[in-house]
């Protein structure tokens, strides 16, 4: 896990792309205010992501309402690639979102590494990112959103 955190784009207002989920339900991200967003772009062909999830799950459960976690498949094949994945995993705390036009990538600058996950304030702000895969079960993880909720980040 060599992902570390980026702050260079803080401010940064959450994009404004909409994502669906396999039952086709649609979610306009610029529209997930008041509430604080972990926003995570991942595929299922890639190992590092692969390697996170467990971690962003067991994450998503631990912090119940305080943040609403994302997860997005940046997989061009859409519910086709991340329905088996979910439910070989059984990941229960996770959002099947997905982009299979890539459009998150490409406002994250057309070549976003993946994973690439972005904290977001209750007003759509970005606190900071991780590129790369990051240890979200770790004390270092828990204690920069617990600082960032607090207004410290």
């Amino acid at each position: 896990m060599t992902g570390t955190i980026d702050r260079s784009f803080a401010g940064e207002t959450i994009p404004a792309v909409t994502v669906t989920d396999p039952a086709g339900t649609t979610l306009a991200l610029d529209q997930t205010g008041g509430k604080a967003v972990l926003l995570n772009l991942w595929a299922t062909w890639c190992a590092p992501c692969i390697e996170e999830m467990p971690l962003l799950d067991e994450l998503a459960g631990d912090l119940g309402e305080d943040v609403r976690v994302l997860t997005v498949s940046e997989d061009l094949k859409g519910a086709e690639a991340v329905e088996p994945f979910f439910e070989q995993r059984g990941f229960a705390n996770l959002p099947r979102w997905m982009d299979p036009d890539n459009d998150l990538a490409i406002e994250f600058g057309g070549g976003a590494v993946l994973p690439l996950t972005v904290l977001y304030d209750a007003q759509g702000k970005e606190i900071w990112r991780v590129v790369g895969a990051y240890d979200w079960s770790g004390e270092e993880a828990r204690a920069e959103i617990e600082a960032a909720l607090a207004g410290a980040g």
